[in-house]
């Protein structure tokens, strides 16, 4: 069923490109004094000023650091590698809400994007982030392709075209990634009740759009899903897994279930919790994915406010996701990021990672 090599060189290509370009954006701005090099202000701001070294930028490679910036859009270093997991900044119903744009998520230097699906709510930024820092693009041929199509450059990707691919980052990061199914409304199981929540206009209310934020999102409204991906990074005993979308595999595609078994415990998982089930299913999709994965931590994503009608704040799941998760047989702990306060928070999803 599956595939377990991307191509070797694809790969070996695309990174040695990406880390000359990072080696080039550092020797450009190697005269600035690092108190405004941009490389490390951004860094500093999203990874902790305490594990940025303040002259080279380096992130510390003992640790696994994510900032969010909504939805599922999250800034992570993991042992020294910088990547961006997902590439929309919200905005368009409102502006201003979500602290940082594209232009300071270049200037992290990412070497990969990786995109979990190509809707414009996490991907509609990539192809400028990636043009102006050099990042490879990750994902689907699809996702590779319509990014390029939007880039003013000439991008570098890694598409991974394969119901399962491995392949790796440096310092001894390996990354899994799995095609399963972005969500879809279907027939209730009767296991979790329907789950509808009020919507809440007030951020576009107390941050009213720019005409250029509204363009952006209107030009982008229709970008196409391009296959889901669902990533795992491991890096000795730590696992951290990252899906951007939640599907109804126990009724379409259960073997999907079966593929997440077979992956590593997860140490972290981090996944979105919105989707068009919750419509008829509540929480059971989420569910079905951390029985397969069996996190120790779980972090809800793609919960914020970020478009109303279709969103709610943060907190309006928190009740129904702690019933939800002490039904299980193993719960796992639950760290609940909320809108607003905790976007371009560091502190809230630092990990060390343990040492063989």
């Amino acid at each position: 069923m599956f595939s377990n090599e991307v191509s070797r060189r694809t790969f070996v290509v695309g990174a040695a490109a990406a880390a000359a370009s990072t080696l080039a954006m550092t020797n450009a701005s190697a005269s600035v004094p690092a108190s405004v090099n941009p490389t490390i202000v951004a860094r500093q701001r999203f990874f902790g000023p305490e594990n940025v070294d303040p002259s080279t930028g380096e992130v510390d490679s003992s640790k696994t650091i994510l900032s969010w910036f909504g939805v599922t859009n999250f800034a992570m270093s993991i042992a020294g590698n910088v990547v961006l997991l997902d590439a929309w900044v919200p905005r368009g119903e409102f502006s201003d809400y979500v602290p940082t744009s594209p232009e300071e998520l270049a200037a992290l230097a990412p070497s990969h994007i990786l995109i979990g699906h190509g809707h414009f709510d996490h991907a509609a930024d990539a192809a400028e982030i990636a043009s102006m820092c050099g990042a490879t693009i990750v994902g689907t041929d699809e996702h590779c392709s319509q990014i390029a199509e939007q880039a003013t450059t000439e991008l570098r990707t890694l598409p991974l075209d394969s119901d399962r691919t491995d392949f790796s980052l440096s310092n001894g990061v390996a990354v899994h990634s799995v095609r399963h199914l972005h969500s879809a409304l279907r027939a209730p199981r009767g296991e979790q009740p329907p789950l509808v929540l009020v919507p809440d206009f007030s951020p576009a209310i107390e941050h009213p759009p720019t005409p250029h934020d509204t363009a952006h999102l209107a030009s982008h409204f229709n970008d196409a899903e391009g296959g889901s991906l669902l990533y795992q990074f491991v890096i000795g005993d730590f696992v951290l897994t990252w899906h951007d979308s939640t599907g109804p595999l126990f009724t379409d595609a259960p073997e999907i279930l079966d593929a997440m078994r077979a992956l590593p415990v997860s140490t972290v998982q981090i996944g979105s919790i919105q989707g068009y089930n919750q419509y008829s299913n509540g929480l059971s999709d989420p569910l079905d994915y951390i029985r397969a994965l069996r996190p120790s931590l779980f972090v809800p994503a793609h919960h914020d406010n970020w478009l109303a009608p279709l969103s709610a704040p943060a907190v309006a799941y928190e009740e129904r996701l702690r019933q939800a998760l002490a039904g299980l047989p193993t719960s796992p702990e639950l760290r609940l990021l909320t809108d607003p306060a905790d976007y371009v928070q560091p502190s809230r999803l630092t990990f060390d990672i343990p040492v063989k």
